[in-house]
C-alpha cells in the first residue's frame, strides 16, 4: 500500500452532528432543547468551533442524537483514531483528488510484483485522475463503479480508453451509461485475479453498491471494502435518498465482514471494520 501525506477526515464534528440532526428531523433549537445545551454551542459546533464543547456537552448531544459518545468525543478532540490498515494480500493505490476541501477518492487495486489489477471510481475527470495515478499500476483489467455522483463517475470515459475496455461495472438500476454492467446484491466478478463481490447499499442516493474484494487464489485472506459514499472514517455518507437506509446498510456490511476488513471510502482516509465499529459516532 501506497504511504504518502495524512489525508483529513472527510467529516468532522460539525459535519456530524448536522449529518444526525437532519437524520433525527429536528433543528438547532429542538436538539438543544433535546439535549440541554445551549443553541449557541450547537449553532458553534456546527461551524467547526468546538472550545466551549464540554465534556458533559458531548456526553449530552451524544444521548440525544443516539451517537457513540467515544467516537464523537474524538473528533471533537481531534484525536478520531486512524488504524493500521496495511497487511493485505494485494497492493491498493488511494488516488485521492482534490474535491472541495477535502478529496475524492479513487482506488487501484493491483498484484504488487506486476502492477495489474483493478479500477474503483474514476474521480472528478480523466485529467485528475491522470495527475494522481501510480507508477506502479501498469493495467487495469476491469473498472467498478460505486455510485453515479459526477465528482466518482468523471474520469471512467477515459480509465476506459487508456486501458483497451469497453466496459465497467456499477450498482443495478444506477449505471448511467450503456457500457455499464449492472451488479447486484451478492454478484460477483472475477477479474484480474481477485473475486470481487456487489453488495447494494442505497440510501446516499437511490442507487449505490459496495464492494468487497478477495485475492481468488486465497478468499480467506484479509479483506478490502470499497465503500463508497457509504462509511467514511468516523462518519457516514448523507443520507440524500434515505438517512434510515443508509444507517441500516453501514451496521449491516459492517457486522457481516471480519474485524481486520480494510475499509477503502469515497473520500477521506482508509480504515478498517474493527475500528469503526468501535468509535463511529453513527454506529451505536
Amino acid at each position: 500500500m501506497t504511504a504518502g501525506p495524512a489525508i483529513p477526515l472527510e467529516d468532522e464534528l460539525g459535519d456530524v452532528l448536522d449529518k444526525a440532526q437532519h437524520c433525527a428531523g429536528l433543528n438547532e433549537e429542538q436538539l438543544a432543547a433535546r439535549a440541554g445545551v445551549t443553541v449557541e454551542k450547537i449553532q458553534n459546533a456546527e461551524d467547526y468551533r468546538y472550545d466551549d464543547l464540554t465534556d458533559d456537552d458531548l456526553h449530552r448531544v451524544a444521548a440525544a442524537l443516539h451517537l457513540n459518545e467515544v467516537g464523537l468525543s474524538a473528533l471533537a478532540r481531534n484525536q478520531y483514531p486512524r488504524p493500521r490498515t496495511s497487511g493485505l494480500p494485494f497492493c491498493v493505490h488511494p488516488m485521492h483528488i482534490p474535491f472541495g476541501i477535502g478529496v475524492v477518492n479513487a482506488y487501484a487495486v493491483v498484484d504488487c510484483a506486476t502492477g495489474v489489477g483493478v479500477l474503483f471510481d474514476g474521480g472528478t475527470g480523466f485529467e485528475a485522475l491522470q495527475s494522481v495515478w501510480p507508477k506502479a499500476v501498469t493495467r487495469i483489467e476491469a473498472v467498478f463503479l460505486t455510485h453515479p455522483e459526477a465528482e466518482h463517475v468523471g474520469g471512467l470515459s477515459g480509465a476506459l480508453r487508456q486501458h483497451g475496455l469497453g466496459t465497467f461495472y456499477g450498482p443495478r438500476g444506477g449505471c448511467p451509461r450503456p457500457e455499464c454492467w449492472p451488479l447486484g446484491e451478492g454478484e460477483t466478478v472475477v477479474a484480474a485475479g481477485y473475486q470481487i463481490t456487489a453488495f447494494s447499499t442505497p440510501g446516499h442516493c437511490a442507487e449505490h453498491n459496495c464492494y468487497v474484494v478477495r485475492p481468488k487464489a486465497v478468499p480467506r485472506a484479509r479483506a478490502l471494502l470499497i465503500s463508497g459514499d457509504l462509511i467514511f472514517a468516523g462518519s457516514l455518507g448523507g443520507g440524500y435518498f434515505s438517512c434510515s437506509q443508509v444507517l441500516q446498510h453501514a451496521r449491516r456490511i459492517l457486522g457481516a465482514l471480519p474485524a481486520s476488513t480494510v475499509i477503502a471510502p469515497g473520500h477521506g482516509p482508509m480504515t478498517t471494520v474493527e475500528n469503526e465499529l468501535k468509535y463511529n459516532p453513527f454506529l451505536v
